[in-house]
This record gives structure tokens, sequence and C-alpha cells, in this order.
């Protein structure tokens, strides 16, 4: 299939994030300095997002046709195969990208190398065109292919995860729920609970494993430092302080599925229940009493072009 348009993904700066809220520059510079911090760090931000993204628009054009899009369109914007995605932002916004990618390749950019850490953005403002090229060949030979997490409501919803799903509540309240992994079922109260894919394994998953290590060294008064070794086609799930009581146990805290297994889980929340992706408030499903979500790895993959 030939490529036909280049999709850039964008995310606002913080910048423009304030101007929306104070609706001009000078009354977000009061604000941010009455706070006692540096406005300066926002403009240069800003600036140098543009620089960035203002080159990466002009080098485009003589490759491709090309259309922007800011990240909040991402859920309703239909990606055609005959697409390639420019994903220009921090590593966040791959991710998010990434599950509404459809098979549709990604060349992720870092527009602040002296900024951002970019893990995931392989190429900058000088070099993506690389990446673009591969697509528009067809040449595909560096890329890294990521799969995805994916939570299945008896409803008929689905919510994919590139980094990990959290499921429990939107308060600080415990969450109630019934679990099932393998042979075992238990009827659970805990803080919620962590579905981590490798790419989202030394994110939010790694603090629980952090916290694991730090009490049994307190107990054994050992120093531990283990980490969890995981491949592409295996995701985790982990309790957080699951409390026991008469009703509920905490022996099924922690498990590895692979490829073909599933993690049941059958929502006791009158209401607030909520299943959220990767860190995401507005990328969630109400998971209320009466719901039941069937977790496992997805059959969809993201393609990341590389170097």
């Amino acid at each position: 299939m030939r490529i036909k348009r280049a999709i850039i993904v964008r995310s606002k700066t913080r910048l423009e994030t304030l101007l929306e809220r104070f609706n001009t520059k000078m009354q977000a510079k009061f604000y941010i300095e009455k706070q006692g911090a540096d406005f300066s760090d926002y403009e240069c931000e800003h600036e140098t997002f543009y620089d960035s993204l203002n080159l990466i628009q002009r080098n485009i054009s003589a490759a491709v046709k090309y259309k922007i899009i800011d990240r909040e369109f991402l859920p309703h914007f239909i990606f055609s195969d005959d697409n390639i995605i420019l994903a220009v932002g921090q590593d966040g916004l791959v991710a998010n990208t990434a599950k509404y990618s459809k098979n549709v390749p990604i060349v992720a950019v870092n527009p602040d190398k002296k900024r951002y850490d970019g893990v995931l953005l392989p190429f900058d403002k000088n070099d993506f065109l690389q990446g673009v090229q591969s697509a528009v060949k067809n040449d595909y030979r560096k890329v890294k292919t990521v799969g995805f997490a994916q939570a299945a409501l008896n409803d008929g919803q689905k919510l994919l995860a590139f980094n990990d799903l959290f499921i429990g509540v939107f308060s600080h309240i415990s969450a109630r729920y019934k679990l099932s992994f393998g042979n075992l079922t238990e009827e659970q109260s805990s803080s919620g609970i962590i579905i981590s894919t490798q790419a989202g394994s030394t994110g939010w998953l790694s603090s629980v494993f952090n916290m694991a290590n730090g009490v049994s060294a307190l107990l054994s008064n050992k120093c531990v430092n283990k980490s969890l070794a995981m491949s592409d086609n295996q995701l985790v799930f982990a309790v957080r302080e699951p409390f026991v009581s008469i009703k509920t146990r905490a022996d099924l805290v922690a498990g590895v599925l692979n490829s073909g297994q599933k993690l049941v889980i059958e929502s006791l929340m009158p209401s607030n229940g909520v299943i959220f992706s990767d860190g995401i408030e507005k990328d969630f499903l109400n998971f209320n009493s009466g719901s039941i979500a069937e977790i496992s790895l997805s059959c969809e993959k993201a393609y990341l072009i590389t170097k």
C-alpha cells in the first residue's frame, strides 16, 4: 500500500495549556511567577517545540502530504492504511497514539532532546525523514513491534493499554471485586490492580515491586533488589495493598499472563469503579456492579519505525 498522507500527532505545550486557562500570556506569566516558578522555562519549551514542528512540516511536505491533529482528538480519528503517523512530543504521546494506530506505522520524533529522554523517540527534527522514507518505500526491516494489554467487558466495550491498565475506583477508597486466574478465584478489597505490558514494566509496575522489595528487606533485615524480566508476549498483574478480612483474601496478588491466558475480574463496586488505560483519566471504562472484565494480550500491535 502506497503512503499517501502523513498524520502529525502533537500535544499542546504547557504554555498553550496555560493560555487556555488564563486567556492571555501576561495573565499566565503573572500566575506562574506569583507561584515562584520560572515562566521563561515555559516560553523556551514552547519555542523549541515549534521550531521542531515547523521544520518537520517544511521537510515532510517534500515527501508526502500531511495533516496535523491534536492528541485530544485521537480517540475520534480514524487512520487509513495509506497513512503514516508522526508522533511529535514526549514518550507518553507515542504510547497514547499507538493504541489508536490500527497497524499504521509510527515515526516517533523527539522535539526537544535537551528536555526529553525519549526512550520511545528514536528520531529528531533533523533525521525523521529516514523513518518516513522507510514507510514510503514499504521498507519495514527496522521496526519495533509492540503488543497491548486489553480489557474486554461483558457489554462489548474494549480498552487497550500500551503500558498498563489500572482497575479500581476514582477516589482513594478501596476497590471491591472478585478475581479469577487459572484455577483460583477470590474476593478482594484493595487499592486496585495494575496490569502491565513489557513496555510499562519499568513504570508504574516497578513501584509495586520497589515497595515489595523494601518491605521484604525490612522484615528479613537483608538488602533486596529484585526486578521482573518479561517478554512482549506477556502481561504481569499486581494487586496493590490487598486487605484481608472475613470476606476478602490476599492469596492471589500477582501473576504472569502468557498468550491465551485471561485474568477475569468481576466488579463488586456499586459506583465509581473504573478501568484506566496508561494513567490517562479521560481514557477509561466504567467498571461497576454487573461488569465483568477479561484481561488478556490483544491481537492488535503497534509498529514503531526505528533507525
